[in-house]
């Protein structure tokens, strides 16, 4: 970190300020940039730290889906093809958990315990 002494011109103290703080991106604009650099295909070791799946139910799922490549002994997945299929899976909320209950029915989940 360069040091700014009192007696310094007030430009080179703008500079290192410049230089020291940058402008910070609005988050919309980094989404946009983690969506370019995100991989479209993954390793299955790559996979597997991602969606926190093991590797034979890993392959089992992304075989259903359809986003397997196999190549010379290399295993790929579209993550594009894999994340649309594991989106059937998804479930709505059931009203279980504090949040996901009304005032009205915790009252009454309060009063029956």
């Amino acid at each position: 970190m360069p040091v700014i002494r009192a007696s310094a011109h007030k430009s080179t103290r703008r500079k290192c300020m410049e230089q020291e703080y940058q402008d910070i991106t609005r988050p919309r604009e980094v989404r946009e940039e983690v969506k370019k650099l995100r991989k479209k295909f993954l390793r299955y070791q790559e996979a597997e730290v991602v969606y926190s799946i093991s590797h034979r139910k890993l392959i089992e799922l992304a075989d259903r889906a359809g986003a397997l490549y196999r190549m010379e002994g290399t295993v790929l997945i579209n993550r594009d093809i894999f994340d649309a299929y594991l989106e059937n899976f998804h479930e709505k909320t059931r009203g279980i958990g504090k949040r996901g209950l009304s005032k009205e029915e915790r009252r009454r989940k309060e009063e029956k315990a």
